[in-house]
């Protein structure tokens, strides 16, 4: 018998999960199960920022064109487009709801990352990631619809005892298996509308820039459940994590480079104008290999020195504090750098508004594949992603709990 019983059951507590719970909670009960505590998650390491036509310089055909190039034109376009569209209204959405943006003269400041054909990044200094979950997460956790549960593990999908053919037809969602990690007991939650949006799977790879809750527990039970998974080769490698003996692989904004922040190898020549004509702000697979390459014949390193102190600190501060635990200082010393895998591309294979080919499963943000990526990410279009997608899927599941009249129980 299931004990917890909500309208939408939301696996996942990044920015799209936070993002859908708060708007979904205007038309039912809401339950958030995480792994750890609400701001541990992949969005909460998000340092650069989020992308979005801002600038009168800029356009959406810019946007949608950077962002085809990077993924080797082999994303859905239709889903490019709606996502730059949308991007504007996000930004909004965000100061909203209390997302202080960095600013200056009460305009937006904006930084240009790798792939970029202009300055388009709206940043909350080095920490936009954790800013905006900030501002989610009070929301949320004043929010008497939404109930929280910390220290909560879903491993399993429960689904409805009856299907034509369960070989070849998918059984209905309806809520999913949970280990209450706190208690060690095995709670069952049962809910109109699933939702997963538990984000990456950098754990996977030795070296990588994710939390260590990112072990794709989402992909793995959908998989299980008999969702269309699509594209998981295209995992995408941050060129710069820190390299350094006894050190975690502490990911590198791309905006380091995006501020001017040049990549020298061991002889400190400055070698990207040998790979691309947008040198040091290539897309990230270029520049990813083009450092394995140089990789070959010794350390590779990034340097901002030429900033200045001051700047660097400003522009900077959690990368120079942790850093500075390391014992670099960004300021004066060159940072040794090497790729990391960084954020999956595929995913569980979704419409463009959240639905998978199982009933009663949605699914938006890393976790999911609409195809907007293509082959690899463009920079800072992850965090607009989690945005967009996440709020196009609550009117999807508003849709399918009004549509769905009874809700059997599911069975181990």
């Amino acid at each position: 018998m299931f004990k917890n019983s909500f309208d939408f059951l939301v696996i996942g507590s990044g920015i799209a999960g936070l993002n859908f719970a708060l708007q979904a909670s205007e038309y039912g009960t809401v339950a958030i199960v995480t792994k750890k505590e609400l701001m541990e998650s992949n969005s909460n390491y998000a340092q650069g920022g989020i992308a979005a036509v801002l600038d009168k310089m800029d356009s959406f055909d810019k946007h949608i064109e950077d962002t085809m190039k990077a993924g080797c034109h082999l994303n859905d376009k239709e889903a490019v487009e709606i996502m730059i569209k949308e991007a504007p209204n996000q930004i909004k959405r965000l100061i909203d709801v209390g997302v202080g943006f960095s600013k200056k003269q009460d305009e937006l400041c904006l930084s240009k990352e790798g792939g970029h054909s202009e300055r388009r990044i709206a940043h909350a200094h080095d920490t936009t990631g954790k800013e905006i979950e900030r501002a989610l997460i009070h929301q949320v956790r004043h929010h008497k619809r939404i109930t929280i549960f910390e220290s909560h593990v879903a491993f399993k999908l429960a689904e409805s005892k009856d299907a034509i053919d369960r070989v070849s037809t998918p059984r209905q969602c309806i809520g999913a298996f949970v280990l209450d990690t706190d208690n060690n007991k095995i709670l069952n939650f049962s809910a109109k509308a699933t939702i997963l949006a538990t984000g990456g799977a950098g754990q996977v790879y030795e070296r990588n820039s994710n939390p260590k809750i990112a072990t794709g527990d989402g992909v793995a039970m959908a998989y299980k459940a008999r969702a269309e998974i699509k594209d998981m080769e295209f995992i995408q490698f941050h060129p710069t994590a820190l390299n350094k003996k006894g050190a975690p692989s502490l990911l590198i904004s791309e905006t380091v480079r995006g501020e001017g922040g040049v990549l020298v190898n061991s002889k400190g020549e400055q070698f990207m104008k040998n790979y691309h004509e947008l040198k040091d702000l290539a897309p990230r697979d270029i520049v990813a290999r083009a450092i394995l390459e140089e990789m070959k014949h010794g350390t590779v390193y990034l340097d901002i020195r030429h900033k200045g102190s001051a700047y660097i600190k400003k522009r900077f501060p959690y990368l120079y504090e942790n850093l500075w635990w390391h014992d670099i200082k960004m300021d004066k010393d060159l940072i040794p750098i090497s790729p990391a895998a960084h954020f999956i591309c595929g995913g569980i294979h979704t419409d463009l508004d959240g639905r998978t080919n199982i009933p009663g499963l949605f699914a938006f943000g890393e976790v999911a594949h609409t195809g907007v990526h293509g082959a690899n990410r463009l920079a800072s279009n992850s965090l607009l992603e989690c945005m967009v997608f996440s709020g196009r899927a609550v009117d999807a599941t508003k849709t399918y709990i009004e549509k769905e009249k009874s809700w059997k129980v599911g069975k181990l």
